[in-house]
């Protein structure tokens, strides 16, 4: 083959490379959804010819009743879309509040995300599209023109446990370049979730950033483990690879983690400058991660002197037993008199753990255990777990 030969045939190669890359390209749709307007209202679109019905679900609609594992609980409600005569389905949406919003499409009975919306998010294993409406405390969800921290996943051995773990920490703008020893705050997620639920849906490098910018909130190290202990890492993240994610794994609430979580305290003392005293860690956790919370702090009762109970499960399931769970009231009443900064609780007035939450602020009052009491809007969401961090995080370590 001479040159010019093997030249042109290099030169035909890359045309159709080109080419199908191309087709590939603008073969996409060619459709701005979600268009947020001027005035709140946000504008969905989706290119669908040959469908019957198309509906969107989202948590910006009015709630419905959903069976869930959990329960009978509100679920995100659904409307329908329009079609014009191009095959082009829309829907336009009342003017929203500022707020992170989700949602999906439902095609013929079939929910699936936006084609035109690369931005995701996995909760547990469902994927659903975002959406964010500026302004009021939406803002601290932003990426903002602040000074950034940095988000990294480490691994730890856990002898407890028997295996290396995976863990996502971040550290407070500033820490590379700095000499200086950070607070902690050990952040847990809950059920179905992993070492990825508190970053990606509870968006917390965002919100940390932007206290932190606004002089809010300390610059702290946040701590965000997987509380599964049957995973080394997340699906996908560890050494079982790619897998369905399940709600509730084995193992979650019976203990373990509870007795082996000093592992994780260990590590992150041994490997970052942090202030390794009481009162400059704090705990918190959202549903089973509050329960975890609760159960940590009142078995290791000089260890955290800030507790974050965020729409917390109370007491162990029926088969749950051990050491973990025992003397809970006397445990309680050690952990008061030991003394500690903060212990505060918030949750929804819809939410299925309002009236557990309910009868253990009536056992802190009968013992005359201090707490702060936050109930807000909702149910069990992230719309209010973000929230709750955005108002915990600044109570912290101001002693």
């Amino acid at each position: 083959m001479t040159k010019n030969l093997l030249l042109s045939f290099i030169l035909i190669a890359m045309l159709g490379f080109a080419a199908r890359a191309q087709e590939a390209l603008f073969g996409a749709q060619q459709i701005v959804s979600p268009e947020v307007n001027a005035d709140g209202t946000v504008t969905f679109r989706l290119m669908a010819p040959h469908a019957q019905t198309v509906q969107i679900t989202g948590d910006f609609l009015p709630t419905e009743k959903m069976d869930t594992p959990m329960g009978q609980m509100d679920g995100p409600g659904k409307a329908a879309l329009t079609k014009d005569d191009k095959g082009l389905w829309t829907y336009q949406s009342a003017a929203l509040k500022p707020e992170l919003y989700n949602y999906s499409f439902i095609v013929d009975g079939f929910t699936t995300t936006d084609p035109n919306n690369p931005f995701l998010i996995r909760d547990v294993a469902s994927a659903t599209n975002i959406f964010l409406i500026g302004g009021g405390h939406a803002d601290l969800f932003k990426v903002n023109d602040v000074p950034h921290g940095s988000v990294t996943r480490r691994w730890y051995d856990s002898p407890g446990l028997g295996m290396d773990r995976r863990v996502t920490i971040y550290t407070p703008p500033g820490y590379e370049s700095s000499k200086d020893s950070y607070p902690v705050l050990y952040l847990l997620h809950g059920a179905g979730g992993d070492e990825e639920a508190w970053i990606n849906l509870g968006r917390t490098s965002q919100i940390l950033d932007n206290l932190i910018a606004e002089g809010k909130a300390k610059p702290m190290i946040v701590v965000m483990p997987n509380g599964n202990v049957i995973q080394d890492g997340a699906p996908g993240e560890g050494s079982k690879g790619f897998y369905k994610p399940q709600f509730m794994v084995a193992k979650t609430m019976d203990g373990t983690y509870e007795a082996n979580f000093q592992d994780i305290i260990r590590f992150v003392e041994s490997n970052y400058r942090v202030k390794a005293d009481k009162a400059h860690r704090a705990i918190a956790g959202l549903s089973m991660g509050g329960f975890h919370s609760l159960h940590i702090s009142n078995n290791y009762p000089n260890t955290f002197d800030y507790v974050g109970l965020f729409s917390a499960a109370i007491m162990p399931r029926e088969d749950a037993s051990g050491k973990m769970y025992s003397d809970f009231d006397a445990k309680l009443k050690a952990e008061m008199d030991n003394g500690y900064q903060l212990y505060w609780i918030a949750i929804g007035k819809t939410d299925f753990l309002y009236d557990a939450n309910k009868e253990f602020r009536a056992k802190l009052d009968a013992m005359k255990m201090p707490y702060d009491y936050v109930e807000s809007e909702g149910g069990h969401t992230w719309r209010n777990w973000r929230v709750y961090l955005t108002e915990f995080a600044p109570k912290l370590f101001n002693q």
